[in-house]
């Protein structure tokens, strides 16, 4: 009886064992279906002031449409445009990245591309912006000479 109950118990907690792990083990990772060219871009220095932009080009690899649920910025200074249309497999589109050159100094923004779902992927633009002169450029006098002459 003793035996039995003890065969009992180790089958119970040989189930018990067995779920748990199955419960903590990961779900397969959905296939990758986006594909970007880059996922970075430096503007270098710009202009206070100046807006930029810069154009990410990405390419649906996998075999069904492909959906830009959302692209989100870091900041109210970065905004994304993309397209609300399904993505064909095989067809690419971009995603136009502008940045509002308002503060003065060095910048690193990321971009969220939500897809298909729950799967994302970060953009990353950064450059460093200069003061704008605050008057024009002086009057250069020798030219009032060469004018007259």
């Amino acid at each position: 009886m003793k035996k039995l109950l003890f065969l009992a118990c180790f089958a119970a907690f040989g189930s018990i064992a067995k779920a748990q792990t199955a419960a903590n083990t990961p779900t397969a990772k959905p296939a990758e279906v986006l594909q970007l060219k880059e996922t970075s871009y430096n503007f270098g220095k710009i202009q206070q002031g100046r807006p930029v932009t810069h154009n990410f080009e990405i390419v649906n690899i996998g075999s069904a449409p492909l959906m830009l649920e959302n692209v989100q910025a870091s900041c109210g200074c970065t905004t994304p445009e993309w397209t609300k249309e399904p993505i064909q497999p095989g067809a690419s589109t971009t995603i136009k990245v502008g940045y509002n050159a308002a503060a003065e100094g060095d910048f690193t923004k990321t971009i969220t591309i939500n897809y298909n779902h729950l799967q994302a992927k970060v953009l990353t633009i950064s450059g460093s912006v200069y003061k704008a002169p605050t008057t024009s450029a002086p009057v250069n006098a020798s030219l009032s000479i060469l004018k007259n002459n």
